[in-house]
């Protein structure tokens, strides 16, 4: 039982500490900006542009990239450079978006997912989802 409310303390601790940092920090139109600079990029130049590069270069090393970020990420937590981190996770970000708009999805999809899972225990929500017999 004590568990459950230092948990809840955390969280609220960490919910706390966002509402301030949002106030003082871009945030989400920051996203929203990003994307539509990405799907400019698209047909542009590749010679000009290192995002019309990724797209001529297609859809798979698209995705590398995006895998690439992530494993340049996660060492950065790792190591515990907050830093580098945060750099890497702007590398995977962008990357993730070039991705989201090669394959024709609006981030508004990804933050309706968001939204749908809200006040839902991830545990909960992975139950529900269906699984693939194969």
């Amino acid at each position: 039982m004590g568990d459950k409310k230092a948990a809840e303390k955390a969280a609220e601790k960490a919910a706390e500490k966002a509402a301030d940092r949002s106030a003082a920090v871009p945030s989400a139109e920051v996203l929203d900006r990003l994307f539509a600079t990405v799907q400019s990029r698209k047909g542009a130049d590749p010679e000009s542009s290192y995002t019309a590069k990724l797209y001529s270069r297609g859809t798979a090393k698209i995705a590398q990239k995006v895998g690439e970020e992530a494993v340049e990420a996660i060492l950065e937590a790792v190591r515990g450079d907050k830093a580098a981190l945060a750099s890497e996770s702007a590398d995977l970000l962008y990357h993730l978006m070039v991705l989201w708009a090669d394959a024709g999805l609006d981030p508004a999809e990804v933050w309706a997912k968001l939204a749908q899972r809200e006040g839902t225990s991830g545990i909960d929500e992975k139950k529900s989802r269906k699984r693939d017999p194969n």
